[in-house]
């Protein structure tokens, strides 16, 4: 069992193991009653050019270049991160946030020192738990079951481990949907921006697809034009997929790997991309300040969920699958 949460300085290496448009965030605060504030919708039409390849620095400042190659359609990536390439995951225990939630019992909330719950503005049918009924690893999961309206929005949150990192933010999570993502938007994880009026950077899913979209100016990553589309992935239903994301705050990059693969389409490298990064960076100098981490379910065009969560990790390097 693992559970850890410190604020000050990682390890100097990590162990080698290891419908209704958006009505603002749901999760503006990490208590159980705040105000969510409302940004602006806008459809969303994208550009058609095709997607190309992008070279750019990884959040260590290595040359990374990205595509898919032209062969499978696969997404492929030549990143050298230490271990994390090789699908071995960082240990735990030196990490500042690392939860499997195996120390507390089904059925409750998760570890109230490391998590708080939001629901915040109004309160709906949303609800989590731990459960005993899927894991990843161990025998339990942050098991949430999402509603249809905003109202049916619920978290956990956790702002102490973000604070104690540096400009380059690194997280890992298992995740298993329940059903395949459907055509409307929704946000399953946010990272509140103090940079950007308090409004979250989410990561969500729209299209069908895996993407990422910025409360403030519902701007997304990819352009949700067909081009874009293609360029990311769809979570396959009823399995546990890895996720992997890496803020650099200072750069205003942005990278996001599933199951150890990088996702072409879910990259910000400072170059705009017509259908990637192009209306991404139309916002001039993006530069987040990332104030805390979220993991729940919102609705913005009325599809329900029921997700799980597990093996929730943060650090200031990437930290890997396993």
């Amino acid at each position: 069992m693992h559970l850890t949460f410190r604020t000050s300085s990682i390890a100097a290496a990590l162990l080698g193991a290891c419908g209704e448009p958006d009505a603002g965030s749901a999760t503006d605060t990490a208590t159980t009653s705040a105000s969510a504030d409302t940004g602006p919708a806008s459809a969303d039409t994208g550009a058609t050019a095709p997607a190309t390849e992008t070279t750019a620095p990884d959040a260590t400042g290595d040359p990374q270049s990205t595509g898919l190659d032209p062969t499978t359609g696969a997404a492929t990536s030549d990143a050298t991160t230490s271990d994390a390439t090789t699908g071995a995951a960082a240990g735990c225990a030196d990490l500042p946030l690392c939860d499997d939630f195996e120390d507390v019992a089904a059925g409750g909330p998760p570890d109230p020192a490391v998590w708080t719950i939001a629901s915040p503005n109004c309160m709906g049918t949303g609800k989590l738990a731990v459960a005993d009924d899927q894991a990843h690893s161990g025998g339990q999961s942050l098991r949430v079951d999402g509603g249809g309206g905003y109202c049916d929005h619920v978290f956990i949150a956790n702002t102490a481990a973000i604070a104690g990192l540096g400009p380059v933010v690194h997280g890992r999570f298992w995740l298993r949907l329940e059903a395949a993502l459907g055509q409307g938007h929704v946000t399953f994880l946010t990272l509140r921006d103090a940079a950007d009026g308090g409004k979250d950077l989410r990561m969500g899913g729209q299209s069908q697809i895996l993407m990422y979209n910025r409360e403030s100016d519902d701007a997304t990553l990819p352009a949700l034009s067909p081009a874009g589309i293609a360029q990311s992935v769809a979570p396959t239903p009823m399995q546990w997929t890895c996720i992997e994301f890496s803020v650099d705050q200072s750069a205003g990059y942005v990278t996001t790997w599933v199951d150890g693969a990088e996702v072409p389409g879910l990259r910000v490298d400072g170059e705009p991309t017509p259908d990637l990064d192009q209306q991404w960076l139309n916002k001039p100098d993006w530069k987040p300040d990332l104030e805390d981490l979220k993991f729940g379910w919102e609705s913005y065009a009325g599809q329900t969920m029921t997700l799980y969560f597990d093996d929730i990790a943060l650090a200031g390097d990437r930290i890997g699958c396993g």
